[in-house]
């Protein structure tokens, strides 16, 4: 008993971050372009879209995380806290440092680990939804390089909707609607992360554990959101009106799309992928070399290798209990981490080698 209500406090928890990432990808390019002003009313527009979106759209993807990666009968209580605390913990990190992070990767790498170290896995279903995290950023990024393209050109004819006189209120108010269909995407989507494994251990039934997961959702995006929010609404890159309105309403479809089929997807990615989009449309490639961008594919590619990582060893610790794997994980890990170390430290000496050089 005590297990199941620590799986559902995590479970709930998992969802207030979710809503923290989640704000970033739905309400930036709205916040960045100025169409929202203040950061609470772009939180609170965002936690109440992915409420309705959990609600109304979040039972096919629950199914998909409940029963579709791993067998049903490897999803115990205890497997299901595993898997949460492990894909809770990856997230968490990450909202901590401000960084928008796919809840789909961390909790997929987590079940991921879970099935590895049983054993047993649903692999071509792990490939088909892996397929669509690498296909959807890349449809989000040449869109949105098409429609910025379209928009500089738009805008140079007729100046005035670039946001200027009475065309000013009709854009911001259809860019607040496509970042309110992203954030019902969100919900939509994501809801699975935080509940899905608690359906696939029969802690919840799935129409219940979505309005508790969506609403947990929505309180973590209101109070969590704010730094995610800043790092994809201003330091990519500056939209306008028009601009912001492409990358919202291309993310938000395209998750909507992924959702009524099941499949759970990078929400973050995609709406980041089209922001890069706009970003290089106009600016040229030279925006890749922005350091937040680096940055994020950093946490990207890191995220669910590190909760696959910590489910994989969560197991072999507590339920499947095998020393000698546990020493290797912890072996790995610490050599990464100094090779890591030792790379910075021989850059750095060559980069002080070079200044001494110059300077003499």
């Amino acid at each position: 008993m005590i297990l199941s209500y620590l799986a559902i406090i995590v479970a709930l928890f998992f969802a207030m971050n979710i809503g923290a990432s989640g704000a970033a990808a739905t309400m930036g390019p709205a916040y960045g372009s100025g169409a929202i002003s203040r950061k609470k009313s772009a939180l609170l527009l965002a936690g109440f879209g992915a409420f309705l979106g959990a609600v109304v759209g979040g039972g096919e993807v629950v199914k998909t995380v409940g029963e579709g990666i791993i067998p049903s009968d490897i999803f115990s209580i205890e497997v299901a806290v595993v898997i949460l605390i492990a894909s809770c913990l990856t997230l968490f990190l990450a909202n901590v440092i401000g960084i928008p992070l796919s809840t789909s990767e961390v909790t997929i790498g987590a079940i991921i680990g879970v099935g590895v170290a049983f054993q047993a896995l649903y692999v071509s279903n792990i490939l088909f939804i892996l397929s669509f995290w690498l296909i959807i950023p890349v449809i989000a990024f040449a869109l949105c390089f098409i429609f910025g393209k379209v928009i500089i050109s738009v805008e140079k004819r007729w100046p005035q909707l670039k946001g200027t006189g009475k065309w000013k209120k009709i854009l911001t108010i259809v860019l607040i609607l496509t970042a309110f269909i992203e954030a019902f995407s969100a919900g939509m989507n994501n809801v699975a992360n935080a509940i899905g494994p608690l359906v696939g251990a029969g802690l919840m039934q799935s129409s219940s554990g979505i309005w508790l997961g969506g609403l947990f959702i929505a309180i973590g995006a209101i109070l969590l959101g704010g730094k995610v929010l800043e790092t994809n609404g201003k330091k990519i890159t500056s939209f306008s009106l028009l601009q912001g309105t492409a990358v919202s309403g291309t993310g938000g479809v395209l998750v909507i799309i992924a959702s009524l089929f099941g499949i759970p997807v990078p929400l973050t990615q995609v709406t980041t992928s089209g922001i890069i989009g706009i970003g290089c449309s106009e600016n040229g490639f030279q925006i890749w070399q922005k350091d937040v961008i680096k940055k994020i594919i950093k946490v990207w590619v890191v995220s669910p290798v590190l909760s696959l990582v910590v489910s994989f060893s969560l197991i072999h610790v507590f339920l499947q209990p095998n020393p000698y794997i546990v020493v290797i994980v912890s072996a790995i890990i610490i050599a990464t981490i100094g090779t890591l170390s030792l790379y910075r430290s021989v850059k750095l000496e060559r980069r002080t080698l070079e200044n001494e050089r110059s300077i003499s």
